[in-house]
């Protein structure tokens, strides 16, 4: 017969919320680089083994700044980051000037119908510390296989996203959305409330 958990071993499991309650998380959050954007998110960083959402208006709005000293710092301490299918090919200049190391940065050319399955696989292997992905389109299914394979491949996943699917609902762990060049609010924060701050990044 299987064991029963109790209801305070259920509520300290990571992956339950008490509705109304600021949960303190058991791991702390990869530092973003920036110190407003760490003070709001709860986990004082990226969370890690999750997919986060960067819900935008366009592309060339600051996102990739935003995740620059993240993936920099990793990839300066030897951590391999993949870029899924990004829309442009990435200039090395720029992203050597932001201090990532190029021999641990990997692009992944995927077309838009294969995009968010190449996500998933690499997100789920487990090779790289961070996976940052353009999934083009990704209904709720395919949004939970990527969170999914973020959780087993312990690495941060970034799925950059048109915000017009800011409306429609995620099981990513977080979603911020870039309300101006380079100005971010966070939309959904699991297991707190949303905080209502906007920070530029």
């Amino acid at each position: 017969m299987a064991q029963v958990a109790s209801i305070p071993e259920l509520l300290a499991d990571r992956r339950v919320w008490h509705a109304g309650q600021t949960r303190v998380p058991d791991h702390e959050g990869e530092d973003t680089g920036f110190a407003a954007l760490d003070a709001i998110l709860p986990q004082g960083g990226w969370p890690r083994g999750a997919l986060t959402e960067l819900l935008l208006p366009g592309d060339g709005v600051g996102e990739l700044s935003l995740l620059a000293p993240v993936v920099a710092r990793i990839t300066q301490a030897g951590g391999d980051v993949a870029l899924v299918a990004p829309p442009y090919l990435p200039y090395a200049p720029a992203w050597q000037a932001m201090g990532v190391n190029l021999k641990h940065l990997h692009v992944i050319e995927a077309d838009a119908k294969h995009a968010a399955w190449a996500f998933e696989q690499t997100l789920r292997s487990g090779c790289c510390q961070v996976v940052v992905g353009w999934p083009q389109a990704s209904d709720m299914a395919t949004l939970r296989r990527l969170q999914v394979a973020a959780d087993s491949g312990a690495c941060m996943g970034f799925a950059l996203r048109d915000r017009k699917h800011l409306q429609n609902p995620s099981p990513a762990t977080l979603r911020l959305e870039c309300v101006a060049q380079a100005t971010w609010q966070v939309r959904k924060c699991k297991g707190a409330a949303v905080p209502q701050a906007v920070v530029r990044c």
